[in-house]
């Protein structure tokens, strides 16, 4: 018996590449007849040129610019973000820079339609889980300010309507979302990307990569998401080592940032796993980077959910050139090759760590949407094992 689906597409409406970010950007402010755009970044993304090029492009429409945003996107700094856009009387956010930054102003798009001016405030808007595994999600507002995108690394944050946020009280970062949340637009700019650390570069690629993986591996899966990740893995497969030998490579850059398209295609429409879930405490709770919560728990989380969705894993397997069908082993070897982290003790998590990122790990909703059931703590303390 065929079982009922649904695919929901983002409110999104262009992605443009082979056009240079400054010029890209004044062409949809324009389009989108704002007179304000309002800039969100990092300092460290600030400090380039990239930020310095496109506010001045946009002439008298640049509104001003935050760059205080940070890693792991602690609610905090989305209170601060949305107070100077406020300030500011911003009619549309131009993010520039990597996955906290664009999640950050998901978020502070939510505190501007619903005139949210506190942390905890903002934490009611939350995802939260019923004791059935269901999202509660609560409504929010129409959104009269959206935001349009340059996205600096491979993250993937870029193509998707889900924020995540840290609460620095509860060591847990939290899932927000709405559908304006979505960029309207994303530009695509290799050269804009030459300034990211390759450390950082390469990390984000494995991020995207387990979107491809967990979308293609979902309990649920769908042919579209399917087709659309098996091609992200193999171009993936193709361009990264080549962005490794060589980082100032265009076209391979650019190739990466279109795999990152096609991986996010399934990002909050199926069902993820617990490398996602896990990777989300690993961050809160120990500091690890996006890319590199990717690196060390992704085959570790396939290994452990083999049994559920080998058929599955193969597909993978294939996707990166793997002929003996060993999807974790497929993974961990390009890991290795791009010279990333890829155990646990490798990116400072401890053991003693465990227990309290299991526990945490067990109210996420990828977590609990894993192919492979996770129902007790121990059991994500035996992935936990597995990549150390």
């Amino acid at each position: 018996m065929y079982q009922p689906a649904t695919y929901t597409y983002l409110a999104q409406e262009r992605v443009i590449y082979g056009q240079p970010a400054p010029d890209a950007v004044a062409g949809e402010v324009e389009r989108l007849g704002a007179e304000r755009a309002f800039i969100v970044t990092s300092r460290s993304v600030a400090a380039g040129e990239a930020v310095a090029s496109i506010a001045a492009g946009l002439g008298t429409r640049h509104a001003g610019t935050f760059d205080g945003c940070s890693a792991h996107t602690p609610r905090d700094c989305v209170i601060a973000a949305a107070r100077a856009a406020r300030d500011a009387r911003a009619d549309l956010i131009v993010t520039v820079g990597g996955g906290s930054a664009i999640d950050g102003a998901k978020a502070l798009l939510v505190c501007l339609a619903e005139g949210i001016d506190d942390a905890d405030t903002l934490g009611r808007y939350r995802m939260q889980l019923g004791a059935d595994g269901v999202r509660i999600l609560p409504a929010v507002k129409p959104m009269s300010v959206r935001q349009i995108v340059v996205p600096t690394t491979l993250s993937g944050a870029e193509f998707s309507n889900l924020a995540g946020v840290t609460d620095p009280a509860r060591g847990v970062k939290d899932a927000y979302s709405a559908d304006e949340m979505a960029a309207r637009t994303v530009i695509l700019d290799p050269a804009v990307t030459l300034a990211t650390p390759q450390w950082l570069w390469l990390s984000t690629a494995i991020r995207s990569v387990d979107h491809a993986v967990e979308t293609i591996c979902s309990s649920a899966p769908q042919p579209l998401t399917d087709a659309a990740a098996v091609q992200a893995l193999w171009m993936f497969a193709t361009a990264l080592p080549v962005c490794h030998q060589d980082p100032e490579n265009l076209q391979a850059r650019l190739d990466c940032q279109l795999a990152v398209w096609l991986a996010t295609t399934g990002l909050n429409r199926v069902p993820y796993g617990a490398s996602h879930g896990i990777g989300h405490q690993l961050g809160a709770m120990a500091g690890v980077p996006h890319g590199h919560c990717s690196c060390v728990m992704l085959p570790a989380v396939l290994r452990y959910n083999a049994a559920a969705n080998g058929d599955r894993q193969t597909m993978v397997a294939a996707a990166m050139g793997a002929p003996d069908g060993d999807a974790a082993k497929s993974i961990a070897t390009l890991v290795a090759r791009l010279g990333q982290p890829g155990r646990l003790r490798d990116v400072g998590v401890r053991e003693d760590q465990f227990e309290d990122i299991a526990q945490s790990s067990l109210g996420n909703l990828f977590v609990r949407s894993n192919p492979r059931p996770i129902t007790e703590a121990a059991q994500i303390v035996e992935i936990l094992r597995s990549a150390w």
